[in-house]
């Protein structure tokens, strides 16, 4: 069976390259690729070769090929067809999480049949959904508190859609990106450039602006015992951030939320199966697809990866079509 798969050979390469693949002993079905979602904040520092040393068998992606010191396969979520499985899955639209590959073969365990009323294009959002879901655990956010969010990209608009869904919730947007800001507004979202804060008045905020200036407003923004939520991947750069005004005197907190543990204080009553249904149910509003701002074909995404190195991609999220 021949496929088509996005390379990264260098911090400076992104090609296509056409294989053969075949069955074998662990996997049972045949996917055809239908859409993938491009997590941009993860994949840019991929695509430029900024995994840590120590972070890199952590980072691994199922059935991803190579390595992350080049060249190698990446990508997490990626919506197909089964056309060859089980009785039960053929014609189905299933969710994986894959590298960007026009045909694959998978392991009937690691996919997710997609409800059919559930479009395959907005599926591509599970994987980054589950990010913002446990986020929104790891906060604790609650009824009636003013909250902020640092940052509109995927995750931070994820993020935004399921806090307002929360009674009485004060939301705040801070984006200094234009298009970005224009965008969220246009949606219903209260966003600034700039946020000038005459004392810390936020009882939890969340920084996904992958910028150590964006996490230092967040904390300097929350309130006595005030939770900062950290959602940026940073790779191996270092970030600088300034604990020494009244981080210890307020008792403030930085909180690590990363998607592939389910937070301590809900694994008494839920796995990553129970997550996965919870966000297919959340997915069912239409609005999901408002947030997939540009779609590309699988042809194109060389380019946009190079565009993405360079820091010229500003769109929300970006879909590979194949």
């Amino acid at each position: 069976m021949e496929t088509t798969a996005l390379w990264h050979l260098s911090a400076s390469s992104t090609i296509l390259k056409t294989t053969n693949i075949r069955n074998d002993h662990s996997v049972s079905c045949l996917i055809k690729s239908l859409y993938s979602l491009i997590s941009t904040g993860t994949e840019r520092l991929v695509a430029q070769g900024k995994v840590p040393d120590n972070l890199q068998e952590a980072m691994k992606v199922p059935y991803m090929e190579g390595s992350f010191g080049f060249p190698l396969t990446y990508g997490y979520s990626l919506v197909g067809e089964v056309i060859e499985g089980p009785e039960h899955l053929i014609g189905k639209n299933v969710h994986i999480m894959h590298p960007h590959q026009s045909m694959l073969y998978a392991n009937q365990a690691h996919i997710a049949p997609i409800p059919e009323d559930i479009p395959s294009k907005r599926a591509v959002l599970v994987s980054n959904l589950e990010t913002a879901v446990n986020a929104v655990w790891d906060s604790e956010v609650t009824v009636g508190e003013k909250v902020l969010v640092a940052g509109f990209g995927i995750i931070g608009a994820l993020l935004c859609q399921i806090l307002r869904k929360f009674p009485a919730i004060d939301l705040q947007v801070l984006e200094p990106n234009q298009t970005r800001r224009e965008m969220a507004r246009s949606w219903g979202f209260n966003v600034a450039e700039t946020i000038t804060l005459t004392e810390p008045s936020f009882d939890v905020a969340f920084n996904t602006s992958s910028h150590e200036n964006g996490l230092q407003f967040c904390i300097d923004s929350v309130g006595y015992e005030g939770k900062v939520v950290e959602l940026s991947w940073y790779g191996d750069q270092s970030v600088n951030i300034n604990l020494g005004k009244s981080f210890h005197h307020l008792r403030k907190q930085i909180i690590s939320s990363q998607v592939s543990q389910i937070p301590g204080h809900k694994l008494n009553r839920w796995d990553h199966q129970r997550r996965k249904a919870l966000v297919f149910d959340l997915l069912k509003d239409p609005f999901f697809d408002e947030l997939l701002t540009d779609e590309i074909s699988f042809q194109d995404s060389p380019v946009f990866f190079q565009d993405l190195r360079n820091g010229t991609i500003d769109s929300i999220g970006t879909t590979i079509k194949y």
